[in-house]
């Protein structure tokens, strides 16, 4: 199968070279062109745009940052039109729930396949082929697609024959780790104004009460912030914001995701939407504890 991959962040540029390594023929785009230089390098074709990429491709993968991106590549700049009829669209991109919909009923009104399939895990796990994958389509497609999603995968759940669930699914596992990330925020700030060393609280209470992998790992995160953020402020204000969208579709109430939502724009306005989305979680609070602007 010849495989389209559109978007090399990141995440992406990792996918598309464990594909490229797994033996598929690999075209790749992505909007900075210099990012295909070394999939290209291991045998990938470079495209110079979305729609050249995906023409004759049978399964077409996206990893980009928002909606935004997304319906740009697919609408304004031609590939939706483009891709073969019978041609799996894969979806790996924290996207919105209406957007899931609305491509569902695109892709199958151009006898197109549309199967939504964001990913769980950080770039490191990305590179190993570690991710998990939550996917959401019909069973034909699934089965297509299956065998490609597993070359990156440590895992996947099937979520529902409709995409969307599978992005639905995505945004309600991003907001537990907000909700995880901001437990740990108050806590640790709780611990060191009574000077109890954060470092030693957390092997305490994650040997005690979690022994989580997830919990270690982001905590440690959190206490040492990497020098390059793999998922930044506002990449975690966009997906509580989708969280947020998605369920007033359905009348949920989210006090939870609400307050995340106030603490994590305070933290972009105070100058730290780059950072590390957990890094700066912590910062943010740190700050208003003493009653301080984040600097």
């Amino acid at each position: 199968m010849r495989i389209a991959f559109l978007g090399l962040g990141n995440m992406g540029s990792h996918l598309a070279r464990l594909l490229v390594e797994k033996g598929y023929e690999v075209s790749v785009w992505n909007r900075t062109a210099g990012a295909a230089e070394p999939l290209a390098a291991l045998g990938a074709t470079p495209s110079s745009s979305p729609a050249e990429a995906v023409a004759g491709a049978g399964a077409v993968f996206t990893m980009v940052h928002d909606d935004k991106a997304l319906i740009s590549i697919l609408f304004d700049q031609g590939a939706l039109p483009a891709i073969p009829d019978g041609a799996v669209h894969v979806s790996m991109s924290t996207i919105s729930v209406d957007l899931a919909e609305r491509l569902e009923k695109e892709h199958a009104a151009r006898g197109q396949a549309y199967v939504g399939a964001p990913v769980f895990g950080r770039p490191h796990l990305a590179a190993e082929g570690k991710l998990w994958i939550v996917a959401g389509g019909k069973d034909e497609a699934l089965a297509t697609i299956t065998p490609v999603l597993e070359t990156f995968s440590r895992g996947i759940t099937v979520i529902s024959e409709r995409p969307s669930l599978a992005h639905a699914a995505k945004l309600a596992g991003n907001f537990l780790i907000t909700a995880m990330i901001a437990s740990l925020s108050e806590s640790f700030t709780f611990a060191e104004e009574h000077g109890v060393d954060p470092d030693l609280f957390l092997a305490a209470i994650n040997s005690a009460l979690f022994q989580s992998p997830l919990y270690a790992n982001y905590g440690k995160l959190m206490l040492h912030p990497p020098e390059q953020a793999a998922a930044t402020v506002s990449l975690g204000i966009k997906d509580t914001r989708l969280f947020r969208e998605a369920a007033k579709e359905t009348a949920t109430r989210t006090p939870l995701a609400d307050i995340f939502q106030q603490q994590l724009n305070a933290a972009e306005q105070a100058g730290d939407g780059g950072e590390d989305w957990a890094a700066g979680y912590l910062k943010q609070v740190r700050s208003e504890s003493k009653g301080l602007p984040a600097v």
